[in-house]
Formats: C-alpha cells, structure tokens, sequence
C-alpha cells in the first residue's frame, strides 16, 4: 500500500476478497491519509495504526519507545485526527508514552486501541503468541504474558517421545 493511492486500493480490495476479512489496518499518519479515503470511500473499513509500526520497523531500526520527544508527540497528535477525519473507525496507538495515549484518545470521537500505550486508551490489545508465551524472547514492558505455553507445549512433545520410545504410544485403545 506504500506505492501511492491507486495502489493501496488495489491492495485492499484483493486483501478483502480473498481473506474474507472484514476490515483493513493501515500503519502511518499523514502519508497513508490520502490511501486511507481512497479506501473508505469505496466501503472498506479502515482502522489506522500510531507510534510504533512495526511493518515499517526497517525504517525507524529499533523497537523503541515512539513519540517521547515533543516534536514527534505533536505529529502523531495531528497524524492521529488526520487518520480519523480520513474516515478510519479506530486507531491502534503502540509503544507511546502513557500521557500521549491518553491526550490522543480523549481528542479523538473514535475508539483507541492500546498496545503498550498505557490504560488511557478506549481498548487494548495484546498479540496471542506473545500473551500466551509461545514466543519466549520477547519481553516487553509493556507485555503481561498469562500462560508459558512454551514450556507446556515442550513438555508435551518431550512425553510423545517418551511415550513412542518407550512403546507406550500408540497403544491398543489408539488403534483401530
């Protein structure tokens, strides 16, 4: 969707029916709003995506903290009514600080969804591999994890080994 407005609509409208997806997010401020209308315009719902971006990650270099000086917490204050007058239903705000989530949500008519953004959000979100502790490398602050399926999931697969050495599985129950 980074090639231009034309582009981007293509892109949705072939993500939209061959995903059966009921929306699309695009990452970026005021450089995806013109893509952003494009798209609204034709039905497709659009929900936009602040601060951190990690599609674009390649660009910044790091997984850092976004917004904390105030230049760049003034234009994610701006991209962020830019996205919604746009026409985008919502708008994912990632790794910024609390105070700025806060400030963001409350100027805004449609919803935010937080990740790492603090409780002043109207939502939060957290990603299932990482909430659930599949991915065990990646530890943010911001991440609370509630089940270490990492280990669970090891664990299972070092007793189906166990059990197919040690003749256990399959056992005659399992067979047909």
């Amino acid at each position: 969707y980074q090639g231009n407005s034309k582009e981007a609509l293509t892109s949705a409208i072939r993500i939209m029916k061959e995903t059966g997806g009921h929306s699309i997010k695009l990452e970026g401020g005021e450089e995806v709003v013109d893509s952003i209308k494009r798209i609204v315009d034709t039905g497709i719902p659009v929900m936009g995506h602040l601060g951190l971006t990690p599609q674009s990650i390649y660009k910044f270099g790091t997984y850092t903290v976004r917004a904390k000086e105030e230049a760049e917490a003034e234009k994610l204050k701006k991209d962020a009514l830019l996205l919604q007058e746009a026409g985008c239903f919502a708008v994912v705000l990632e790794k910024i600080p609390a105070v700025l989530a806060a400030e963001v949500s409350k100027s805004l008519h449609i919803p935010t969804i937080g990740i790492g953004a603090g409780n002043g959000c109207d939502g939060q979100v957290l990603v299932m591999h990482d909430m659930l502790g599949i991915n065990t490398e990646f530890k943010p602050r911001f991440l609370r994890q509630y089940l270490n399926m990492a280990e669970q999931v090891t664990g299972a697969i070092q007793s189906y080994i166990s059990d197919i050495r040690s003749g256990d599985f399959p056992n005659e129950k399992e067979q047909y």
